[in-house]
């Protein structure tokens, strides 16, 4: 195989797999994010334990860590951590 060749099969593969490393990059935050879509981007969390995790959040005010979704029941650290590459917490604001 020609090195001609070889860069353009390299660059139709970077070029088709791009979008997917692109999107993998962003991440749900939890302190905004609504109950329908914590459950249809994190694992192991259906419908329920999404409302419990929005509940949660509205009850006790936002997330300082992704590691905080632990506090909420029936969320235990082994589901934090397979989801810790789809999930995120935005900055807290600012006091002035």
């Amino acid at each position: 195989m020609s090195t001609r060749m070889l860069r353009a099969l390299l660059l139709t593969f970077c070029l088709a797999f791009l979008p997917v490393f692109a999107v993998q990059a962003e991440t749900l935050d939890i302190n905004t994010a609504s109950a329908d879509q914590l459950s249809s981007v994190m694992v192991g969390i259906g419908p329920a334990k999404a409302k419990a995790i929005v509940d949660y959040r509205k009850s006790n005010g936002p997330f300082g860590s992704v590691d905080e979704l632990s506090a909420v029941k029936g969320i235990g650290a082994a589901t934090v951590d397979k989801n810790r590459d789809f999930i995120g917490v935005s900055p807290a604001p600012a006091k002035e």
